[in-house]
C-alpha cells in the first residue's frame, strides 16, 4: 500500500506541473517539466511503486493518454467542470497539480475519456463534422452579405445553389466584388465536399454500434443527428 503514488498533472502548452502524493497523502515531490514525451516518460521512470495519474481533459489529453497509459497502473482523464476543489483557495499551476493528486487519492475524479479507439474515432469525426459545418455556415452568410452590401436582395437558399450561381454572380457588376464572390463560392464548394466526406465516415463509424438505431426511432432524428448524439452519449456517459 505504501508503494502507491498519486500523481496530479496540470498540463499546459510549454510545461506540466506535477505533484506526487504517497498513500498517506503526504506530498513527496513537486516538479515542473517540459511538455515533451521523453521528459514525461523520464519523470515517470524515476518514480517507484504503483503509479496512479490524473490530468484534466483538454487539448493534450488524447496524446498524453496514449503516451502515459502503458507506464502506469491507472490513468484518469477527468472532467474539469467536476473538480470543484480546484476552484477553492489560491490558484497556481503547482497548487492545481497538488489538488488533482488529492482528488485522485480520495477517488473523487470522474473519468470522461477511456482511450477506446472506436469512441475516439467517432468523437474526432463528430468534431470535424461540426467544425466544418460551422465554417460552411459562415461562408454561406458571407455570400449573402456580399450581395446585400450591393443592394441585391437575397433570401432563402437559391444564392448558394450551383445551378443558379452564374445568375447571382451576374448581378454583381463591380469586378473586385465579383471576384471576391467567386472566391467565396469556391470555398463553399470545397467545404461542402469535405463535409460530405466526413459525414460518410461518421455514419459508417456509427453503424458499427447498433444502439444508434433506437435514436432513429425518435421523430425528427435523422442519421447524422443520431450519430452525433450517440457520440455525445459515449463521451459523457461516465462524466
Amino acid at each position: 500500500m505504501d508503494s502507491v503514488k498519486y500523481i496530479g498533472m496540470d498540463v499546459h502548452k510549454e510545461a506540466i506541473s506535477l505533484a506526487v502524493l504517497n498513500s498517506s497523502g503526504k506530498l513527496v515531490m513537486e516538479s515542473t517539466i517540459e511538455t515533451k514525451a521523453s521528459t514525461i516518460l523520464e519523470f515517470l521512470e524515476g518514480l517507484r511503486g504503483s503509479l496512479r495519474v490524473t490530468l484534466e481533459e483538454g487539448t493534450w489529453a488524447a496524446w498524453l493518454y496514449d503516451l502515459i497509459k502503458p507506464h502506469v497502473m491507472e490513468l484518469v482523464v477527468c472532467n474539469p467542470r467536476r473538480n470543484a476543489l480546484l476552484k477553492e483557495g489560491s490558484k497556481s499551476d503547482r497548487i492545481d497539480a497538488r489538488k488533482l493528486a488529492e482528488l485522485l487519492r480520495a477517488n473523487l475524479v470522474r473519468s470522461v475519456y477511456h482511450g477506446e479507439h472506436g469512441v475516439r474515432t467517432r468523437k474526432e469525426l463528430a468534431r470535424s463534422y461540426l467544425a466544418i459545418s460551422k465554417d460552411l455556415g459562415r461562408v454561406m452568410s458571407r455570400l449573402k452579405a456580399i450581395h446585400r452590401s450591393w443592394g441585391i436582395p437575397c433570401v432563402g437558399k437559391q444564392v448558394h445553389a450551383p445551378r443558379y450561381r452564374a445568375e447571382w454572380l451576374g448581378k454583381i457588376a463591380e469586378a473586385g466584388v465579383h471576384r471576391r464572390a467567386e472566391f467565396y463560392y469556391q470555398q463553399f464548394d470545397a467545404l461542402r465536399m469535405l463535409r460530405q466526406e466526413v459525414r460518410r465516415e461518421l455514419l459508417a463509424e456509427a453503424r458499427k454500434h447498433e444502439a444508434r438505431k433506437s435514436l432513429r426511432e425518435i421523430p425528427f432524428i435523422g442519421p447524422i443527428r443520431a450519430a452525433l448524439l450517440k457520440t455525445l452519449f459515449c463521451c459523457k456517459r461516465d462524466g
